[in-house]
């Protein structure tokens, strides 16, 4: 495509013109001026369901166009931005650091930040106070090799204040442009983005978000000239929202992103004067082919020289598909340490530079691990994810939306899948981010791809059994074991790892645990992904016992009560996504001193969410001086809709209550 816009400008250079950009239509738009607040802006305060807003945005509005770019030939997109805020009160404050990313690539590809102003705006003694930035309030970040963070910090800011932005980037990769976002943490009055495409891009666009209207009121072509003296079209389209309330969090999210009403674009196709129509990704065969031919994806996977010289040793005659595939697996785990960066392309440009490195992103870790699998004749193919805080992929063929990529491989009727980047991931499991509920396959060699349900087959569960004795000075001594299954056993090993030492772990095992001796520890099968999860420690608790006169009274849950109901509000607009189903098992087992006697036992039950998507269930037995309480929670989905938010709200309600209850003794005499 650069080749085809080079071509373009060499051909008007050729007739003798001179680089300029101007737009000769400009639609009629509300106005902005950088500097120019009106007084009753002073006054604007926030009301209904965002009165307790810490800020308000009085107006957010940006422009897309296009330019000949003065190094590299060819289009660079230009994007300006012009932002406004209301402070309201101390929380706001934070909006007065303001910073903007800028990409860089590995060759001489970049977006420059071209222009920046700020200023904050006071009502001191009835007159207007402007506070520009200042020089040193500039800060520049290296993020990473390919992101750049410029920083801006605003003086003098106040509740009551007033801050503005305007600022401008040029980028050379014009592939995807910058997109829009209409609604934020805090109520937007008003929001709007105009995009100037010319007439040789098409690119698709896609408008997502939830429950807020995005109105579009102008589609339509418009005059333009990019270089003294031709002329040509672009598309002009506006977009625009008013009066937007606060994007409130939730929990059980992907990412709030997936449900912030958006627009985002991605490039399709080119047709360059006296060239041919140039499609890029306008269907998944014409992305599959692009990814196969790439010598960072298909081409990497197919270099095959590393593993030629390395699997016979790993593999060891090996036979049964399956025990070679974590053989492979385990190989990569234990040779390769992921760098926490997820990537849809490698890095390099073949397997052995990884090996060598010993290091690099998931794509440079699982492409090696499917370069390998490729070699042992094992059919395996990548997968495309856009992990969980990328998120939600649109579906139609956009590439672009993914982030990342694993590997799948069906031995028998069972598809495994497979993420080298967790040491502690076995093969068939996937990481949490990359539990987006679906993943795109590709079959590189015949050109074909589908999407694949990418929900947890493997259970994850967590069991608690306390068995306890309970003396007369209230005091608890006995055993707590806990075993973990799928997730549960993940996210421990995952703990256990990143503390220095037992003693650290079980230190912060006890933190948050009143009361709480462990006078031993043992964790078994940690090593072992395949087995049962084992906890088991010798423990003394104090301090959970409480006696009013002859009364004790005892919550049997102690450390394992769900205390607070997440879902507090009272509607919800988003689907609730738990990432995986769980289920939490608790069985407790109290003998009492000989003088005490059960006054009081909590009734148990049984609560079902509809079509029992889920259920709470606790029960009490008390036989001579033993008490025994059984509970568990089973969420059997993964996802939740809006509709199913209110009886899943009252089922947690329910648990909050009943595992609060109390059991009640009376001492004898």
């Amino acid at each position: 495509m650069q080749k085809n816009a080079l071509k373009f400008l060499t051909l008007m250079l050729c007739i003798g013109v001179s680089t300029a950009y101007a737009q000769t239509t400009q639609p009629v738009k509300r106005e902005f001026k950088f500097g120019k607040i009106a007084p009753t802006e002073f006054e604007v305060k926030a009301s209904g369901q965002d009165s307790s807003a810490s800020a308000i945005k009085l107006f957010d509005v940006g422009d897309c166009y296009f330019e000949i770019g003065q190094s590299l030939g060819g289009f660079v997109y230009v994007f300006e931005r012009h932002i406004r805020y209301k402070i309201l009160n101390k929380n706001g404050y934070d909006l007065a650091n303001f910073k903007i990313e800028l990409y860089k690539s590995n060759n001489s590809r970049k977006e420059d930040l071209n222009y920046m102003d700020a200023a904050t705006y006071n009502m001191v003694d009835g007159k207007m106070v402007t506070s520009k930035l200042n020089k040193d309030a500039k800060f520049t970040e290296e993020f990473n090799q390919n992101y750049v963070i410029k920083k801006f910090a605003l003086p003098n800011v106040k509740e009551g204040s007033i801050i503005e932005f305007k600022y401008k980037i040029k980028s050379d990769f014009i592939f995807t442009l910058r997109g829009w976002r209409f609604q934020s943490s805090v109520p937007t009055l008003w929001s709007e983005y105009n995009v100037r495409i010319p007439e040789y891009l098409t690119y698709k666009n896609n408008i997502s978000g939830y429950y807020y209207q995005i109105d579009h009121p102008l589609h339509q072509d418009v005059n333009a000239s990019y270089l003294s003296g031709v002329h040509s079209t672009a598309v002009y389209d506006k977009y625009c929202a008013a009066n937007v309330p606060a994007l409130k969090e939730e929990p059980y999210v992907t990412t709030m992103d997936d449900y912030t009403p958006k627009i985002e674009f991605e490039l399709r196709a080119t047709q360059f004067p006296g060239t041919i129509y140039e499609d890029f990704n306008g269907s998944w065969s014409k992305i599959i082919n692009g990814l196969a031919r790439d010598e960072k994806f298909g081409g990497f996977i197919n270099k095959n020289s590393y593993a030629k010289s390395v699997l016979p040793g790993i593999l060891k005659g090996e036979k049964d598909t399956l025990a070679a595939v974590k053989l492979i697996l385990n190989y990569v785990k234990n040779n390769l340490k992921w760098n926490k960066e997820y990537s849809e392309y490698a890095k390099e440009t073949s397997p052995k530079s990884i090996f060598e490195k010993k290091t690099g992103s998931s794509a440079d870790i699982n492409l090696s691990l499917l370069s390998l699998l490729k070699e042992a004749k094992i059919e395996s193919y990548p997968v495309l994810i856009s992990t969980r805080k990328n998120g939600e992929h649109p579906g139609y063929p956009l590439e672009s939306a993914f982030n990342n990529v694993i590997g799948v491989t069906q031995i028998g009727n069972t598809l495994y899948y497979l993420d080298a980047t967790d040491k502690d991931l076995p093969a068939g499991m996937l990481d949490y981010e990359n539990l987006s509920h679906r993943g795109f396959y590709i079959d590189l060699k015949n050109n074909d791809g589908k999407w694949l349900s990418t929900e947890p087959n493997i259970p994850s569960e967590k069991i608690f059994v306390y068995n306890m004795v309970l003396d007369k000075e209230h005091k608890l001594s006995g055993t707590i074991n806990q075993y973990s299954k799928g997730y549960a056993a993940l996210n421990l090993r995952n703990k256990y790892r990143t503390t220095n030492n037992e003693t650290e772990f079980v230190k912060n095992f006890k933190k948050d645990k009143t009361g709480l001796e462990v006078s031993a520890y043992k964790i078994d099968n940690l090593d072992n992904l395949d087995e049962l999860l084992t906890e088991s420690m010798d423990v003394t608790i104090e301090d959970n016992v409480e006696e009013a006169g002859n009364l004790v009274y005892f919550t049997p849950l102690l450390f394992e009560r769900t205390k607070e109901n997440l879902f507090k509000l009272e509607q919800r607009k988003f689907p609730v996504d738990f990432a995986y189903p769980f289920k939490e098992s608790y069985r407790i087992t109290v003998n009492f001193p000989e003088d005490y006697e059960v006054d009081k036992l909590p009734k148990g039950g049984i609560y079902k969410l509809p079509e029992e998507s889920g259920t709470f269930t606790i029960n009490y037995i008390a036989e001579g001086k033993t008490l025994m309480v059984k509970s568990s929670i089973n969420v059997n989905k993964s996802l939740y809709t809006p509709e199913e938010y209110f009886d899943l709200k009252e089922l947690f309600k329910t648990v909050v209550e009943k595992q609060a209850e109390q059991i009640v003794f009376k001492k004898k005499g």
